[in-house]
């Protein structure tokens, strides 16, 4: 059986053309001697075992070819750099004697050759490597190493001046730096001082288009030599920057959003999601960026992406706030809400805003919302059947097939292609770009990172894995050039609404549904009574001003990039004492009131820092059940929870281990709600290093069926 890389490969037939894939049927290894070579291709075509230990034995060697055409495929290996090579003859015949056509790619090399080849690569027909390098390369080396490596070579340029080869050499410096620069620079000016560009523009070429690179880079030198002045100079201002004062909760009319019609509410949105989209910064969706995001001294990191979930956080905490902040509106103004979100995203979905509406969908499937049951039984039966529908574009089956679907038919298409009508005519869209959901980039990413090794096995740097990155990178790319030329009017009155929303947390969330339901009669729990009674208590509690959320302390303010998610769209369903895991509330002792229960803080020591998760744990939890839910609610796999031990982290250093099998209310110790989960048997650090400690809170975690489809893919 030929090994699944080598079972197809693209070839040229008359009247197919090049862009089918014919299954190869034999390789064999290269010889020294060309004349023996077709001879012995004869023998071992018959034999594919034969020819697969031989390729193993020497893969610096290998060859794969189509009898078909003749086309082979070999690896090489010169000076530092692996080459996967392809040689097209002309005429039939096995021999490369024959005239024919070859071309080589980077399959892998070390730092300073994958460097150095982008001054070669032009005249070796890689034209891509200088793209896919500059888009990829942050995540094994760094612009300040790159730049060295460059100045050094500059410094020792090959042949006589003005010879062919010294002018070929400065025709791919120059095209190096120019591509740099129009596309990357904030490269050069995230170097923070201007050392590296003062050394190294002497030695560009003086003539154009050298000349026009040196003024590029000197001016960006001179813009660093100022800020580093101003900052010597001016006193630190960090503490006395003017803060945006938060909304008034008193002053917020969750109601008013009715009044504004779908169509300007989602124009709006799609205008901050339009302007978000075209300053994102592609490769900061790269799986190795983007999961070290959180770790101590990188909090300025993937600064852009952070813009993008702080917005679909932002939108999705405003449909919440609306539906609950306000707890004294009926079944009914409720339902009138429900519906016009979910006409607001069929609007998005006609502009192609997918990032709105896969937000707004996001916030109508959270656990508060969701268990409005009343609400939801009085809202439209056709919106909600719309809204189903919507929903379904986001479906994890098959790894989000049917958003890479809508992505692939309207990407960089002028409309959307929605054949659904509202009040009974078909719904037309004039949108001209695509704002897509970001989280299935960062998904295909970061499956991609912990799927494929960053290095080779004799150390060399694994650059068909930056291939692959980039593939998904210049997918970014192209839905951003469809949005360039998008135009909008700005309606100020909904933009002020629009602000003024509340921040909720998840608990506030979970409680102001308990409350609504309380005061709306909303049947949203099939709990006995002593249950509602606790819950209805809880609400009431929830009013007082001294209640706080225990995730204050580990929580980003409402302006940080990455606030805390909301309840992804496949677990919409949960256990009530999730619902309602909020604030100081102390051990109610009334007899036939329920449970006991606290709110406990559990960390992990995962790798992005340790982070408190508050969870509420009742006079009836055993171990196993607080072990489960802390690790869900840190994205982790409940599953595991076996391989796990609770501690108690006591004043004075001290640390008490419940129970495997323990009541942890009954066990734990009244004097902290301290808490760490840990490995049994040590303190490693709790997760996978390379995928459990990556996925987005934000976006929906990646699944175990993710992890087989990695498997199967790469």
């Amino acid at each position: 059986m030929l090994p699944r890389s080598m079972r197809t490969a693209g070839v040229d037939l008359p009247g197919v053309g090049s862009k089918k894939d014919v299954p190869l049927i034999s390789y064999r290894p290269l010889q020294t001697e060309m004349d023996s070579r077709s001879d012995q291709s004869r023998t071992e075509s018959d034999t594919g075992e034969h020819a697969s230990s031989q390729v193993e034995a020497s893969p610096m060697k290998t060859t794969w070819y189509c009898p078909l055409n003749l086309s082979t495929v070999s690896e090489k290996e010169e000076d530092g750099i692996i080459y996967t090579v392809t040689d097209k003859p002309q005429h039939g015949g096995p021999s490369l004697q024959s005239s024919g056509h070859r071309t080589q790619c980077v399959k892998a090399g070390t730092e300073e050759k994958l460097v150095l080849h982008l001054i070669h690569s032009s005249s070796m027909d890689d034209s891509s490597f200088i793209s896919i390098f500059l888009s990829t390369y942050r995540s094994f080396t760094s612009t300040q190493r790159v730049l060295d490596i460059l100045t050094d070579r500059l410094g020792n340029p090959p042949g006589e001046s003005n010879s062919p080869t010294r002018q070929a050499f400065n025709k791919a410096v120059c095209t190096i730096f120019s591509t740099w620069l129009s596309e990357y620079p904030e490269d050069f000016l995230s170097l923070g001082e201007p050392t590296r560009l003062l050394r190294l523009t002497p030695l560009l070429p003086a003539e154009e288009p050298g000349a026009d690179v040196r003024g590029r880079l000197l001016k960006i030198a001179e813009e660093l030599s100022e800020r580093s002045l101003i900052a010597d100079h001016l006193p630190d201002s960090s503490n006395t920057s003017p803060q945006t004062s938060p909304p008034e909760p008193s002053k917020f009319d969750a109601t008013s959003i009715l009044g504004f019609p779908s169509s300007v509410i989602a124009e709006q949105l799609t205008k901050i999601e339009t302007e978000l989209f075209l300053r994102l910064v592609p490769y900061h969706c790269l799986g190795s960026l983007w999961s070290q995001r959180d770790k101590k001294g990188k909090e300025g990191q993937c600064w852009s992406v952070r813009a993008t979930v702080r917005q679909f956080n932002r939108l999705a905490n405003a449909v919440t706030a609306s539906c609950l902040w306000q707890t004294d509106l009926k079944t009914q103004q409720r339902s009138r809400l429900l519906e016009k979100w979910i006409s607001v995203a069929e609007a998005c979905r006609a502009r192609k805003n997918f990032s709105s509406l896969y937000s707004v969908v996001s916030a109508l499937q959270s656990n508060p919302i969701h268990r409005l049951r009343k609400t939801w039984q009085e809202t439209d039966r056709e919106a909600v059947k719309r809204y189903e529908e919507l929903a379904y574009i986001f479906s994890e089956k098959d790894n989000y097939s049917q958003s890479r679907e809508l992505l692939k038919e309207e990407g960089t298409s002028k409309s959307s292609n929605t054949d659904h009508k509202v009040n009974n005519r078909r719904h037309t869209s004039s949108a001209q770009g695509t704002v897509p959901y970001l989280g299935i980039f960062l998904t295909d990413l970061t499956m991609l990172d912990a799927a494929v090794k960053d290095r080779l096995e004799n150390g060399y740097i694994n650059f068909d894995k930056r291939r692959r990155e980039f593939e998904v990178l210049a997918k970014i790319r192209l839905l951003q050039s469809s949005c360039r030329n998008s135009t909008f009017r700005t309606d100020e009155s909904f933009l002020h609404w629009y602000h003024s929303v509340p921040t909720l947390t998840e608990e506030e969330s979970a409680l102001s549904a308990v409350t609504s339901s309380v005061v709306d009669a909303d049947g949203i729990f099939d709990f006995p009574s002593p249950v509602n009674h606790l819950l209805s208590r809880l609400a009431k509690h929830m009013k007082s001003p001294s209640v706080s959320c225990l995730d204050v302390d580990s929580s980003p303010p409402p302006n940080d990039p990455t606030p805390s998610a909301l309840t992804t769209p496949t677990n919409v369903v949960k256990s009530h004492r999730r619902s309602v895991s909020c604030g100081n509330t102390p051990s109610n002792n009334t007899p036939g009131a329920g449970p006991d229960m606290r709110i406990l803080k559990i960390r992990m020591d995962l790798q992005d820092g340790n982070l408190y998760r508050s969870i509420l744990v009742t006079s009836n939890d055993k171990t196993p059940t607080v072990i489960s839910t802390a690790l869900e609610k840190h994205n982790q796999d409940p599953c595991q929870a076996s391989k796990y031990e609770l501690i108690q982290l006591l004043p004075e250093g001290k640390e008490l281990t419940i129970p495997a099998t323990g009541n942890v209310f009954y066990a734990m110790s009244s004097a902290s709600m301290d808490f760490l989960l840990r490995r049994q048997g040590g303190n490693t650090p709790i997760g996978s290093p390379l995928l459990n400690n990556e996925t987005s809170a934000t976006f929906p975690r990646i699944k175990a069926k993710g992890r087989r489809l990695v498997r199967t893919l790469f």
